[in-house]
């Protein structure tokens, strides 16, 4: 805001995450921060009817922002990844209709900026055809970013063959085992790179890139991608809670042990002796192959820091011990 503008405007801002957990939220922590530094900047925090459901149980967000939903139009969450490329295609093609009625009968003023997930395709044009300035927000590493913008060749599909091969043309990206590249780039899961490469290859038409990242950390890769796309970068550093985390509501831990007990914990440890594991929210496991991966971790013998959500007390209960921490997320 320049020195002339009224400082009582209000400033509407449209959040679009992808409709998954490792996407929703980044963008709502981004979303508590920017609401942090001024009283007028609102912001509606679109998801679908079941996501509001999810984030009920979730501690409320600051007074300034607001959730709005559009109807269920894509698969459930609970079962969506038993066919990832259908719920890819669902939130490509039938979130953008609800999307646009939302924005028709809002009550707020007109958005003065919507932040969309990079993931979608449909916002930016949205955006650019309500003259709405938008930015798009990536959630993963800017490397990522990078090898999407230069995808690998679709013939990379026998992992067991070809993984020790090295792809050394991606700007900004040193010399890179095929196997060490993102999943969606090799094997069953090449069905589905067109998506995201097509979501990253229509940046170019927004207005600003809002990189998770920090320039010192990725300078190579965010300069490489500065040349390839006309697009306004900005680095706006890690996603995460940062700015709160002597808060409970912000970062849930293991309790029983006080707040800073990982960091204690790995304090405490040889140099590169602890295995990180969390599995994230996507997939799902059975009873019986969690139990199975329990107890692999378990006879190996290794220290680990395992981030769970909703499995603390059985992963303790099955390798728990002094060489390890279990965190509940």
């Amino acid at each position: 805001m320049g020195p002339n503008d009224n400082p009582t405007t209000i400033c509407h801002v449209v959040a679009m995450p992808y409709p998954g957990r490792g996407h929703i939220n980044p963008m709502m922590n981004f979303c508590k921060l920017l609401s942090s530094k001024r009283d007028e900047i609102l912001i509606t925090f679109v998801v679908t009817e079941e996501w509001l459901g999810i984030l009920s149980s979730e501690p409320k967000p600051p007074a300034n922002i607001r959730f709005a939903t559009i109807p269920n139009v894509i698969p459930s969450e609970i079962g969506r990844a038993a066919d990832v490329p259908g719920f890819f295609r669902a939130v490509m093609t039938k979130m953008e209709e609800p999307f646009e009625h939302l924005l028709d009968r809002l009550e707020l003023p007109k958005p003065s900026v919507m932040i969309y997930d990079t993931y979608l395709t449909w916002p930016v044009g949205v955006g650019n055809r309500r003259d709405i300035p938008v930015a798009s927000f990536w959630t993963q590493t800017v490397s990522v970013f990078s090898i999407h913008i230069y995808p690998v060749s679709s013939c990379l599909n026998d992992i067991s063959q070809r993984g020790n091969e090295l792809v050394n043309y991606i700007p900004g990206i040193p010399p890179t085992r095929i196997a060490d590249l993102p999943t969606v780039f090799y094997g069953d899961a090449l069905k589905l790179v067109h998506m995201p490469c097509e979501a990253v290859s229509r940046v170019p038409e927004a207005q600003y890139l809002l990189l998770t990242s920090i320039y010192e950390l990725e300078s190579q890769t965010i300069d490489a991608i500065k040349s390839a796309i006309p697009t306004p970068i900005y680095s706006i550093g890690p996603s995460i809670p940062y700015f709160r985390l002597g808060d409970n509501s912000s970062l849930s831990i293991d309790s029983q042990n006080g707040e800073n007990s990982y960091v204690q914990w790995l304090d405490s440890q040889p140099k590169s002796s602890v295995l990180y594991i969390s599995q994230g929210s996507f997939l799902s496991v059975s009873k019986t192959q969690m139990d199975e991966i329990i107890a692999g971790v378990d006879m190996s013998g290794v220290r680990f820091l395992w981030v769970t959500r909703g499995d603390a007390s059985r992963i303790k209960e099955g390798c728990g011990g002094k060489d390890k921490s279990i965190q509940e997320a």
